[in-house]
């Protein structure tokens, strides 16, 4: 056999090899985590129930689910410890890391009203040219011959750009 043969099963060989390492260091370090899980830490079960942690033995876990629920599951069914920040954010609804009044959206719709102060500074803003003149930009220029047929053809062209009710 030659070389050429052998090296397809070599590559085969080579991506199972690496595939169910990878596979193995993930089971490692999630058994470090339920390893390291204490009493009052903060739990997500593999069904994704929240519950903190009264009592850790070997092979199970007893979880506070609410006021008088205490579930008995097996230490296999955490699915993540989490730290107290995160546990509190997604149980209680409670932000550690508050941030500044400003960045904070309000409940009601008094941010989408301008206060005087907003409309002032709305209502100082430059005008952008954006190369459309207006009739009373330009400057006055005394009609001659030619200029009666051009004002015609324009009149004509606003009429039918005035969107009247036949353009629907």
């Amino acid at each position: 056999m030659s070389l050429v043969t052998l090296l397809p099963f070599i590559v085969l060989i080579g991506a199972m090899f690496l595939m169910t390492r990878s596979a193995k260091k993930k089971q490692q370090q999630a058994a470090d985590m339920r390893n390291q899980m204490q009493p009052g830490s903060g739990v997500r079960t593999i069904g994704g129930m929240y519950a903190t942690v009264k009592e850790v033995s070997d092979d199970t876990v007893l979880l506070d689910a609410g006021p008088g629920v205490d579930l008995l599951f097996a230490k296999n069914s955490i699915g993540a410890v989490l730290t107290d920040d995160e546990y509190n954010r997604i149980v209680h609804g409670i932000e550690h890391d508050l941030k500044s009044d400003a960045d904070v959206v309000p409940d009601d719709a008094s941010s989408l009203t301008e206060s005087d102060a907003a409309a002032d500074a709305a209502a100082d803003y430059k005008h952008v040219d954006l190369g459309k003149k207006d009739a009373a930009d330009e400057p006055a220029v005394e009609p001659t011959a030619d200029a009666a047929p051009a004002e015609a053809k324009a009149d004509e062209q606003a009429k039918k750009s005035d969107g009247g009710s036949e353009a629907k």
